[in-house]
């Protein structure tokens, strides 16, 4: 599999080009790129085995060995980074788990996964691909199983203090524009056996130790918060984009951190697909954005790739209106499906979600450019305004 080129007369049968995205062309004085900012994430991309509750993985890539090894790891990064390449996207994301093993102990794990980091730096250097955001993995071991932050065992709030320190380095060293906290199991299952007021207050304080270790090693980088309503936990502390701005301006957190919106999470809370990215940007907290969707006649989070035009649309009428996302950006925390077990389906997925992308963010430059819409409503306030005084 080659480049994938802008190819704008491309026929039905081509599925290995841009129709659409074409990143130097400009759209309201920027280039396409720069509105975009798009990344790649490897958790869903490079980890993902077609795996679910239901049955076990589908999909083989050929640079896997079948291994939880430091050398697979290497193996299977050095491909995702000539992915990128040839998808020609600008950045990548991860958890810090899903780019190498957990050892024995933290100091092994710690190991692995500085071995990583130094080849991760030099492909970075070697591609130009840079680092959106890098988060860390609190909620897939068992250590976990009651929180990490909000965890009944101050031991393991304690690992997982351990845990952000070293990804918060790691994030340093890769030049991160972003860190972000996605509460996995930061929530509850039943209020008969939960203090939720000592969990908010634990996961407050877990953020004010992260605020004061990201300024003493000079880190610069956006913290992010990612609201999610449900799944794994019957409710998650985080439940949508209101709730986290809430928690934050009570414990007067509004300076330090804004909120990395998943659509597919938006509407796992009984929300439209773009109102959480809609009411963060109008209290200027909308930081990033995991470009992806769900289906709304299912009840969880399949992270499919957002291919509505309409909903790309009014997502990037919001980030024009706001001035832009950076240093955020629109990254495909999407998977393919269990059934796409062909190698060029991952450069097709992610190719035709950039092109939707596209004409969402060329749509919604007409929108605001034409400013009929705009028009319509002030006709339609003011023809309201005037019937209710008569």
């Amino acid at each position: 599999i080659s480049a994938i080129p802008h190819k704008t007369d491309a026929g039905p049968d081509e599925t290995l080009v841009f129709r659409h995205y074409d990143a130097q062309q400009e759209v309201l004085g920027r280039t396409m790129e720069d509105w975009l900012r798009f990344s790649v994430c490897y958790w869903h991309t490079f980890r993902g085995t077609g795996s679910d509750p239901f049955g076990s993985g589908t999909i083989k890539r050929p640079w896997e060995d079948g291994t939880d090894s430091v050398d697979n790891a290497k193996r299977r990064l050095r491909a995702a980074f000539e992915f990128y390449s040839k998808l020609g996207n600008r950045y990548w994301t991860f958890h810090d788990r899903d780019l190498a093993p957990e050892g024995a102990n933290l100091a092994e794990t710690n190991n692995n996964l500085d071995q990583l980091v130094e080849l991760a730096a030099e492909l970075q250097k070697k591609t130009g691909v840079k680092l959106l955001w890098a988060t860390c993995n609190l909620f897939n071991h068992p250590r976990y199983m009651h929180g990490a932050a909000t965890s009944c065992d101050a031991h393991v709030t304690a690992y997982a203090g351990a845990q952000v320190k070293k990804g918060l380095e790691i994030a340093h060293r890769l030049g991160a524009e972003n860190f972000v906290f996605w509460g996995g199991r930061e929530g509850y299952q039943s209020l008969l056996n939960t203090d939720p007021k000592a969990d908010l207050d634990h996961l407050a304080a877990f953020y004010r130790m992260v605020v004061a270790y990201k300024e003493k090693i000079g880190f610069k980088g956006q913290l992010l918060i990612e609201p999610k309503a449900k799944e794994p936990t019957r409710h998650q502390y985080d439940y949508d984009a209101q709730t986290v701005m809430a928690f934050l301006h009570q414990y007067g957190l509004t300076q330090h951190f804004k909120i990395n919106v998943e659509p597919n999470h938006t509407t796992l809370a009984g929300h439209p697909y773009e109102h959480d990215v809609i009411f963060a940007s109008m209290y200027g907290m909308l930081g990033s954005i995991d470009a992806n969707t769900g289906s709304p006649d299912l009840g969880w989070d399949t992270d499919q790739f957002p291919m509505d035009v309409r909903n790309c649309t009014v997502i990037m009428k919001a980030v024009i209106e706001q001035g832009g996302i950076a240093p955020g950006g629109l990254n495909f925390d999407a998977k393919v499906r269990r059934e796409s077990t062909e190698l060029k389906d991952m450069f097709i997925a992610h190719a035709a979600a950039m092109d939707t992308f596209a004409r969402g963010l060329k749509n919604a430059a007409s929108i605001i450019t034409e400013g009929v819409m705009r028009k319509s409503l002030l006709v339609n306030i003011f023809t309201s305004v005037t019937q209710c005084f008569v």
